[in-house]
């Protein structure tokens, strides 16, 4: 079996509403790249990497050049052709090593006729948990906006519901620290039992995040994520507050989980099969973390089916998985995949039992959202639509007011 064809696709798969975060918004869709790898006995096999354009299809059809006569099983020497650790200064290719490697290992299990996870030592769970992933968001077309501590509520208890729910997380740095410490203990008050996170994308001063962190102490957290920027800053949040910190964004590779277990300023590291280059460095750095008593969770970057279908099947060998995972996905309106969108089902999502990731494009949906992001383009994640000529700073000394709006 070799790699005869790379091709890539942008798309826009809409959200039911923009989204808010510390640094901008996500503009009421998801802009996504798409990767299909086919090789010499027609199988194809599915990638998926956020952003996307004519810039990210150029260069998976660059790949090529690299892998074109590849075999999908070598996947140490896929990693050394084209995103070689000594190279990495001036070529960083660690998310289309990704992409790339979902489509290998999604081709190994096709030829193999088994999913993935036999790949990886065999699943010991049957689905993966979930957390609600509550954002301040503004209003779509068929949701309201959320922006006071009812609505935060009420989005909560609405997801809930629907897909049974038992942790929640709240993405933060939109409104100043208190106004969002009333709406962390808001959600504490209506959902005793549950328990809770908070993730203000590094945006606090160190003051604010030591405030914040002493005054959810007594909740029952899972654990305050990126609340400063830095692992020296987490390490001094750490010293003073008895909350477990927790990082998506300064132990993402493995010389700075090495730092991490040294000297620790994080107890829980999120895995992201995007930003690690791969499922497998994935489980590699989570086995780092059980030799080291550190935790595991597994982290969303705003993925379609294909890539939280490699979430799943990481979620599903991972024997030290104690958290939820995240995922923004149910705010999504539709998928990429053949049946939709994947269901919850008591707060989890099942892991697929098909070769290889389990999944498969479903074409017209496809080319549907191809079609939508030809027609909207891509948008300034940096910048949020309801604050024109606003940009993030760290610390974040722009909060907008929650009582007057946007």
């Amino acid at each position: 079996m070799k790699i005869v064809d790379i091709r890539a696709t942008t798309v826009a798969v809409p959200l039911e509403a923009p989204l808010r975060h510390s640094n901008g918004a996500h503009w009421g869709r998801f802009v996504r790249t798409i990767v299909e790898v086919e090789t010499d006995n027609g199988l194809v096999g599915l990638g998926e990497m956020g952003g996307g354009g004519e810039s990210a299809a150029a260069a998976f059809r660059g790949m090529l050049d690299y892998l074109a006569g590849h075999d999908p099983f070598q996947l140490e020497a896929l990693h050394f052709k084209i995103a070689n650790p000594t190279a990495s200064l001036y070529n960083n290719r660690t998310q289309l090593l990704a992409a790339l490697e979902f489509a290998c290992l999604d081709l190994v299990g096709q030829h193999l006729g088994v999913p993935v996870y036999d790949l990886l030592g065999g699943k010991i769970r049957e689905s993966v948990p979930f957390a609600s992933y509550l954002f301040f968001r503004y209003q779509g077309e068929a949701v309201p906006e959320v922006r006071t501590p009812d609505q935060l509520v009420e989005q909560a208890r609405a997801l809930k519901k629907a897909h049974g729910f038992t942790v929640h997380k709240l993405k933060g740095g939109v409104f100043p620290p208190d106004y969002e410490l009333e709406c962390y203990r808001a959600l504490a008050a209506a959902f005793p039992g549950d328990r809770l996170r908070y993730d203000p994308n590094a945006v606090l001063s160190m003051a604010e995040g030591l405030r914040f962190g002493k005054a959810i102490e007594g909740f029952d957290n899972d654990y305050l994520e990126d609340p400063v920027l830095g692992l020296e800053g987490l390490r001094l949040i750490r010293e003073r507050v008895n909350v477990p910190l927790a990082t998506n964004t300064v132990v993402v590779n493995f010389e700075q989980l090495a730092a991490n277990v040294l000297r620790r300023g994080a107890d829980v590291v999120l895995l992201d099969t995007t930003f690690w280059g791969g499922i497998r460095p994935c489980v590699k750095a989570a086995a780092v973390c059980e030799t080291f008593q550190l935790g595991v969770a597994v982290h969303s970057s705003g993925e379609l089916g294909i890539q939280l279908a490699t979430m799943l099947h990481l979620g599903a060998v991972l024997p030290n998985l104690t958290y939820a995972a995240d995922a923004h996905y149910h705010h999504l309106v539709d998928d990429i995949i053949q049946g939709g969108k994947l269901a919850y089902r008591d707060g989890r999502i099942a892991v697929p039992d098909g070769p290889g990731l389990g999944v498969r494009l479903d074409r017209q949906r496809l080319e549907r959202y191809a079609e939508l992001y030809r027609e909207l383009g891509g948008y300034p994640y940096d910048r949020d639509p309801g604050r024109p000529g606003w940009y993030a700073q760290v610390p974040n000394e722009r909060f907008a007011d929650p009582e007057a709006g946007p």
